[in-house]
């Protein structure tokens, strides 16, 4: 094949940029085409490879392909069985599957595709003799299974332990010593996404949270991979490099405890800036959600349903979010190339730019006692409420616009009958040890006014 670009002369990154305050006629060029994110990164219009001094280094451990999951919250275990059967044969990969309480591990997986599907968990219970129960069926079938157990993650989104902090830290470290090749210790980070936390705050609260467990097991009981749970948001650029750079800042952090650099991410769309009026725009918001994390390096992506606010769990909504993400696969050719972000300059350079100041807050967050002493003292929360309320300033000024919420809303578009769901924050009084982070989605005071006026 021909060079199809030697007969073009190089343009360099001066060249380019006289060109540009030529064209803007005297207009300023850094008030006119650069812009500020909320992560303090100035956003050039344009990137070159005179930016860079230094080749690109390939992403630690980035996935070669990723895998279609589909949620699935343990009730009636019959039911979940049917549903999670169902869901392989029309194209899931891979099931999560959430409980209040444990359950009869034979009824859920009654025929399961054990050696075909992976299995994911989400608990919110902590049982040494139950999740030996469910060691011993998935040893006996060959299956892998990520157990995804986060006492941080629970104490952050319900302000206490499962138990107490002893009783927890005495279950784990049998469950981890005992089973030190299974895939047991997970960081769960949407709670940080959903309750409004910059991506440099989600990427160095993810690794202050990691490194409170690097820092209490041995390297000897830690042989497989840490998998962390992502929310994803809509800065759609930004997403993918916040991805990319967790899998570097992770690898930096796990070479210091000489163990795998290579972590497991499961992704899934962010909840706060999803609505409930014109909620079809939801699955425009999934869609583009979903591209960031194939794009950014996810392992596995769970979609969110376009009407999962408002509506119980239902055959339509799930077939439509993994539809969403077959057309991506199959369709869309989102499989055919891996890595697809390498070398772009201007995800590369934000890549650099969010891990760098994410590892600046996390050495201050290991500077100030680290992530377990920072949510005692109630720090973290703090911190994350004022970036939660910036952007809610900026959505109740118009700044940050939701399609049919606060930007070309229809007046005639009615809710207060849908609702299966309750979709605001819900207040339940209870004793905490710590202040919980509370997820907040920006146009929940926009609906309820709505809602009164209906």
């Amino acid at each position: 094949m021909s060079d199809l670009f030697k007969d073009f002369d190089s343009v360099s990154a001066k060249e380019w940029k006289q060109k540009i305050h030529a064209d803007l006629k005297g207009a300023d060029y850094n008030e006119t085409l650069i812009w500020q994110s909320r992560e303090g990164i100035h956003v050039k219009p344009f990137y070159h490879p005179d930016d860079f001094e230094e080749a690109f280094t390939p992403i630690p451990g980035q996935p070669t392909t990723w895998n279609i999951a589909q949620h699935i919250f343990i009730d009636d275990e019959a039911i979940a069985n049917n549903l999670a059967i169902d869901a392989i044969k029309r194209g899931a990969e891979a099931i999560i599957f959430s409980a209040e309480s444990e359950f009869d591990i034979y009824k859920v997986f009654n025929n399961f595709p054990f050696e075909e599907t992976p299995i994911y968990f989400y608990l919110t219970f902590l049982s040494e003799e139950f999740l030996g129960k469910l060691k011993q069926l998935f040893s006996e079938k060959n299956a892998t299974v990520y157990y995804n157990i986060d006492l941080i993650g629970n104490l952050t989104h319900s302000g206490n332990w499962f138990h107490n902090l002893k009783e927890d830290h005495k279950i784990i470290d049998k469950i981890v010593y005992k089973n030190p090749s299974e895939a047991i210790i997970s960081i769960d980070t949407t709670g940080y996404q959903n309750s409004g936390a910059t991506i440099v705050q989600q990427l160095a609260y993810a690794l202050a949270h990691v490194n409170e467990y690097l820092n209490h097991f041995s390297s000897e009981k830690l042989k497989t991979p840490i998998t962390f749970k992502v929310g994803v948001g809509s800065n759609y650029f930004f997403e993918i490099a916040k991805i990319r750079a967790l899998r570097k800042l992770y690898a930096a952090l796990a070479s210091e405890y000489n163990i795998s650099e290579t972590c497991h991410i499961i992704a899934t769309p962010s909840k706060r800036n999803k609505t409930l009026y014109d909620y079809n725009v939801n699955m425009l918001r999934t869609t583009t959600e979903c591209m960031s994390a194939v794009l950014g390096g996810a392992n596995t992506i769970c979609n969110l349903p376009y009407d999962a606010l408002f509506h119980k769990s239902n055959e339509f909504g799930e077939r439509i979010s993994r539809n969403q993400l077959l057309v991506l696969k199959e369709e869309s050719y989102f499989d055919t190339v891996s890595n697809a972000a390498d070398g772009t300059y201007y995800i590369e350079s934000l890549t650099d730019e969010l891990a760098e100041k994410a590892l600046e807050l996390f050495k201050t967050i290991e500077k100030g006692g680290g992530f377990l002493q920072q949510l005692k003292e109630g720090k973290v929360q703090q911190k994350i409420k004022e970036s939660a309320e910036k952007e809610q300033q900026l959505y109740n000024d118009g700044n940050v616009k939701l399609l049919g919420t606060n930007y070309h809303t229809n007046p005639e578009d009615r809710m207060k009958d849908d609702l299966d769901l309750y979709p605001f924050v819900k207040t339940k009084p209870r004793k905490t040890i710590i202040e919980p982070i509370i997820e907040r989605r920006l146009s929940e005071q926009t609906e309820q006014e709505r809602l009164k006026k209906e």
